[in-house]
This record gives C-alpha cells, structure tokens and sequence, in this order.
C-alpha cells in the first residue's frame, strides 16, 4: 500500500465549510464534556464544579462527586472517538454505507469471547476482556467478509450486511447457550451486555490508550488510499493501491478499536453509524477529513447519549447502549430504504 503516490494523484482540497463545522464541533464537545461532569444521580453547580477541577483542597460533596466523574467522561469521549473512527473504516472498506461494527456482528463475535474467558477460564479483569474481545472480534470480521465475498460480485454492501446480520443472530444464541446454565456468568455479564460508560476507571482508560492511538494512526494513514479505494478496486490499483492489502490494514484499525472499546464498555451499537453519516453530511466524503471528524463527532454523541441516560433514569441511569440503539435504530430504518429507493 503506497499513500504517497495517491495523494499525488488527489488535490488536497480543505471542504469549505470544515473550519466552521470544526469550530462547532469543539464547542459542542465542551458543552458535552461539562454536561457529562455535572449531572447524574446528583447534579452539581458551576461554583462545585469549578472547585472540583481546579482547587483539589476543597473536600465538598458536589466537588469529589465532579473529580469521580472525570474518569467517566473522558472513557466515554475515548470509546466515543474508537467507534466513530471504526464505523468510518468499515463503511469505506466494505464501500457499504450502513456498515458499521454492530450491524457487521463485530461487537456480537467480541461478545461471545468474553462470555467464554468468564465461564470456563474465569477471567473476569479489563485486561483479559480486551484481549478475548479483540480475538472474537478479528475472527468474526474475517467469517463475515468471507461469507460475504462468496458467489458472483464479491463482497456487495447487501451480501455483506446479510452475513453480519446472520452471524450475529448465531453467535448472540451461542452466548445465550454459553450463560443460560451458569447464573454466575449471566449476573457478570448482563450489564456488560448492554454497553455502558459507567464503570470506566483510569485503569480501563490506561488499558485502551495503546490500543486506540494504535487503531487512529492507522487509519489516518489509510486515509488517502481510500479515497481512492472509493473510487473503485481498478482506478484504485490505477493509482498504485494495493487494494487487498489496504482493505486487510484498515480492517485490522477498525477491529481493534472496535473489540476494545466493546470489550471495556459493552457492545455499544450504531455510534459509527451515526457519526459518520453525520459528518459526510456535512463536511463530504474525504476520508481525510472524515476520519478525524467521526473520531470528534462519535465522542459527543456517544457522551451526550451517557448524560441523556442519567438524566432519563434519574436517580440511577440508563445504560448508555440502550440510549444510542433507540436513536439509531430508526435513523438505520431510513437510511436502509434510502437506499432501496436509490436502488429502484
């Protein structure tokens, strides 16, 4: 895969309106960043907050409560930001507009290699969650392309969504099969099940750093090749892309920051669905631009969705999964028969 001889062949063109949507961005990411410190089970004032982030000798209530949320927040901008990026790669490898790493079954096949390390090695760490997950999630997106690159054509959008819908129902029931007989294993894991930010720690934020600067440098530096991969498999071979070898490095980015992510957080679904739809909206389709954005963007939605969760399930919360599957599953609907009528 040679970037260098793409990006020779692609002007560097800035979309017009990126330092407006940018600018707005960055303002909505801090609006969600103080939202996310101070509501919850009990909201805090602007003096507590203040005191809470910047003056650590003050032991008041609402401050500790402001320091303890910290954590939260930015775990949940970092998972935010992973499966933006991640929902941006699989749609340009698959050139699949509604692909994303739980339509895929990516976060199913993660899934189901946690609930085995819990029941029958007992691995019950962040650390074992995250590499189980990315083992089931490599493997899963390897059966799913595989599946989905059979019979004439190749790997079509609708061939490949068909076979991540397939898998997943098979591998949800093999989960469902693996913690049925064993009460211990379900109570672990059904509030992992369900996604949430909740329980992130600066221990689990350590754990994903690695992961996450691995899988966005990566797909930063796939960027120009696949604009050209958009343009199709020969124009791209045309400019010097070694298309396999570029689907197989942006796959492997998309992989890891998604099976970790899910490993630490759940199997939290359609935040790279929503994010970079959003951002092609606005912005256009250069991946070079497009990625960094969905990184921006899926880290607002994700965090406003965990605030919109504590504020709806007030005084406990409601897991941050269940929040973004009700906003995306619809805007999924629409988007799928858009493009049936496109089809038509």
């Amino acid at each position: 895969m040679d970037t260098s001889s793409v990006t020779k062949h692609m002007q560097w063109h800035v979309p017009k309106n990126f330092m407006k949507v940018l600018v707005l961005s960055l303002f909505l990411l801090g609006i969600c960043i103080v939202a996310s410190l101070a509501f919850g089970s009990r909201t805090v004032g602007w003096n507590e907050l203040v005191d809470g982030l910047f003056y650590p000798e003050v032991q008041s209530h609402g401050a500790l409560v402001v320091r303890q949320r910290i954590a939260r927040t930015v775990f949940s901008l970092m998972c935010g930001a992973a499966l933006g990026v991640s929902g941006a790669l699989m749609q340009s490898v698959t050139r699949n507009p509604i692909a994303d790493p739980s339509i895929l079954g990516v976060n199913t096949g993660a899934a189901l290699f946690v609930v085995c390390g819990i029941s029958f090695f007992q691995n019950g760490s962040a650390s074992e969650y995250i590499w189980l997950a990315l083992v089931g999630a490599i493997l899963t997106a390897i059966f799913v392309f595989g599946i989905g690159s059979m019979g004439s054509g190749g790997a079509t959008p609708l061939k490949l969504v068909l076979a991540g819908a397939a898998t997943s129902a098979a591998l949800s029931s093999l989960t469902m099969a693996v913690m049925i007989p064993r009460t211990n294993v379900m109570d672990q894991f059904r509030f992992w099940q369900v996604g949430s930010v909740g329980a992130g720690n600066w221990n689990s934020i350590t754990l994903f750093v690695p992961f996450l600067l691995v899988g966005l440098l990566i797909a930063l530096f796939t960027g120009p090749a696949l604009n050209a991969l958009a343009l199709g498999d020969e124009a791209a071979s045309g400019l010097g892309v070694r298309t396999g070898t570029l689907r197989l490095v942006a796959s492997f980015s998309g992989v890891i920051l998604c099976g970790a992510a899910t490993a630490l957080a759940g199997p939290i679904g359609f935040i790279g669905l929503l994010a970079t739809h959003l951002v092609r909206l606005v912005i256009g389709p250069d991946l070079r631009f497009v990625i960094p954005m969905s990184a921006l963007s899926g880290a607002i939605i994700l965090t406003i969705s965990d605030v919109c969760g504590r504020l709806l399930g007030s005084p406990g919360e409601l897991e941050v999964g269940v929040v973004t599957a009700f906003i995306g599953a619809p805007i999924l609907i629409l988007l799928t028969m858009k493009a049936k009528m496109r089809a038509l």
